[in-house]
């Protein structure tokens, strides 16, 4: 896939047209795009409205029987409060004045949901686990969906980009945030009334292009350039990136030994070449470090009838940009799109019977590149059947390096508040219950600095939005990277250490992914336990269910000869290990020279842990699930949800 940074290398340039401040004309009423038909309005507080008119004139809104009136000001902007309602509907939102009237329909009064973060947020339906039956299934006509398009600005905007709500339904699930809507549908089917979920993530973001420029005002480190936002021609630096980073595309290809041989080319003998499993990033396939372009190639066979019949062919998501051949012949393409799955209908002039050749041209920019996915998505579809393309295919490399990167370089992560301002100004003040939020991946380099950015981020939202302090749940990193041999420092469990301090945050709330992630995907495919979790969370936090939300929290630890006891928390009807092992994985102590070995744990009670090493006479330090990818672990409370990573050598 493409990760973390990648995303900012290559095709966010492509946005620089939309960075207008884009208020509308104020000839008549109008509204920013977050309210639309089919739109989800927060019960049981009052309903914020708002839009633009002409100066001056005054605008009624109506909804439910009930009108409440505004005035627009001078720039044109009016805000009206109409009363706090129950959930139900569907409802007409009206809004007039003296000569014009806009109206929505089937507008709905629930919960509503703000769903944030970077790419494991952003991550759609059609690449989670059990993907067509989700798809399938996903008929939920008292769910919506917004999402809101990827914006970058230096100064706060009016309005997000052209969007509209739409009903949840197979149709419009697909592209939908994972883990907001399996989290919406577990709402749903608790609560039973309509929920409103706004998507606004972008993969590959740190946490500080989401706060506003308000939020560094004490920051020394932020606050001078968040001060210079107003005065930067952000424009002409997306310009300017995006003639560097087209020379630079240029140049790779000029390195592109496969585009000199035409290695696409119907006759071309590809006898020699090294095969790969797929689907699967190259990294995973032993390509450690590899950027660039990687050609694969693989032949389906086709009868006389299925060559003279139309034909799809299915590649899966493809991380970053394709340049599809079947048989020689260009078939298709699609540049820095690494979640999007590749279907391309082949002409019939394309075909042929028996042997057909897929060649694929691979060009990733940074991260991990390849093929990846779900294997059910490498197909080729015929009248009669389905072939399947998972499998092996041979490969070659056509540039060995990359050419150097440009300098000029503008991208979301490039200055302070640059998604604030295009994707989440433009939503306030929205009525919300309150926010979920993915993200820290690409912050992890800066782990230590995360305590403080992130609460600042949930702070700043808040202070925001004015509605004191809604609910704010977030996803704890899951476990990535191969597990280590012996014990060892990590930024990504020093990254969950900053989100779980975030929990002294009032209305807080985390979901554990430490045992649900992938090795060797950093975007793992489980999102519908992700959901769940968030669920939980969420029924506890905002709306008060007394409920085991989350897994055991480690409260004290106690040295007693040569072990420490180490008591927990929230551990229900007691603890256990999950794969019924005597002693837990996981633990790791040390004397008071910091040297950390493997430990043996042992459940004492349903919530005391002994852990001891021969390696360590006198204990002083321990750590849990320290690492990157602490591998498979086991301790679990009463309601099988895991303990979440900590230690007790950290800085305070």
């Amino acid at each position: 896939m493409q990760r973390i940074n990648a995303l900012l290398r290559a095709g966010l340039f492509l946005l620089a047209g939309f960075l207008l401040f884009n208020a509308p004309t104020q000839a008549q009423p109008s509204l920013p795009y977050c309210f639309s038909d089919h739109m989800v309005l927060q019960r049981g507080q009052a309903i914020p409205v708002w839009g633009w008119a002409p100066p001056g004139g005054t605008v009624t809104v109506t909804l439910a029987g009930q009108n409440v009136s505004a005035q627009a000001d001078k720039q044109g902007r009016w805000k009206a409060q109409l009363p706090a309602m129950e959930a139900g509907g569907p409802y007409e939102l009206k809004v007039a004045d003296e000569q014009f009237s806009i109206s929505f329909t089937d507008v709905l009064v629930g919960e509503v949901w703000i769903c944030s973060g970077q790419s494991n947020m952003e991550f759609p339906v059609q690449q989670a686990n059990n993907a067509a039956e989700e798809v399938a299934q996903a008929d939920f006509p008292q769910i919506r969906l917004l999402t809101v398009p990827r914006n970058m600005a230096n100064l706060p905007q009016k309005n997000i980009l052209a969007a509209a709500w739409e009903v949840c339904q197979p149709a419009t699930v697909n592209d939908f945030s994972a883990v907001g809507y399996f989290f919406g549908r577990e709402l749903w089917k608790q609560y039973q009334v309509p929920i409103g979920l706004i998507d606004a993530s972008w993969g590959g973001t740190v946490v500080e292009t989401w706060m506003s420029s308000d939020a560094f005002a004490e920051d020394s480190l932020m606050a001078p350039v968040a001060k210079s936002l107003p005065g930067i021609n952000l424009q002409g630096m997306m310009d300017s990136a995006q003639m560097a980073l087209q020379a630079w595309e240029t140049s790779m290809d000029s390195l592109d030994v496969g585009l000199a041989g035409e290695w696409y080319q119907k006759e071309y003998d590809w006898s020699q070449w090294k095969t790969m499993a797929l689907p699967q990033s190259w990294e995973s396939a032993g390509l450690k470090g590899q950027d660039g372009v990687v050609w694969f190639k693989h032949t389906f066979q086709l009868t006389a009838e299925e060559a003279q019949n139309p034909v799809t062919i299915k590649l899966g998501a493809i991380d970053d940009s394709d340049y599809t051949f079947l048989n020689g012949r260009a078939l298709g393409k699609t540049i820095n799109q690494y979640s999007v799955l590749r279907t391309y209908p082949a002409p019939l002039d394309y075909l042929q019977e028996g042997d057909n050749t897929i060649t694929v041209r691979v060009k990733d920019t940074g991260g991990e590149g390849g093929l990846w996915g779900d294997p059910e998505n490498m197909k080729v579809i015929t009248a009669e059947r389905e072939i399947p393309l998972a499998g092996e295919w041979a490969y070659a490399i056509g540039t060995a390096e990359m050419p150097p990167m440009p300098k000029a370089s503008m991208g979301p992560n490039s200055l302070p508040a640059l998604l604030f301002n295009g994707m989440v100004h433009p939503l306030i003040p929205y009525g919300l219950r309150g926010a979920i939020w993915y993200q820290g991946e690409s912050n992890t380099s800066q782990a230590y600095l995360y305590r403080s950015r992130f609460r600042g981020l949930i702070r700043d939202w808040r202070q925001q939005w004015a509605q004191g302090d809604f609910p704010f749940l977030f996803v704890q990193l899951a476990n990535f990277h191969a597990a280590p041999e012996k014990p060892e420092n990590s930024q990504w469990a020093e990254l969950r250490e900053a989100q779980t301090l975030a929990l002294a945050e009032p209305n807080t709330g985390m979901a554990l992914a430490i045992d649900i992630g992938e090795a060797n995907d950093i975007h793992p495919r489980n999102k519908q336990e992700v959901g769940r979790r968030l669920a939980l969370a969420a029924r506890a936090v905002a709306y008060g269910e007394e409920l085991l939300y989350q897994g055991p929290v480690f409260e004290s630890a106690k040295v007693e000869g040569n072990k420490l006891t180490l008591k927990f928390g929230q551990t229900g009807k007691g603890l256990s290990s999950r794969a019924g092992r005597k002693s837990l994985r996981g633990f790791a102590i040390a004397g008071a020279d910091g040297t950390f070995h493997w430990a043996t744990a042992q459940i004492v009670d349903k919530n005391t842990v002994q852990v001891y090493s021969d390696k360590v006479s006198i204990p002083k330090y321990i750590r849990y699930a320290w690492a990157d990818n602490p591998g498979e672990l086991d301790l679990v409370n009463s309601e099988g949800l895991p303990a979440g990573p900590f230690r007790t050598d950290g800085a305070e």
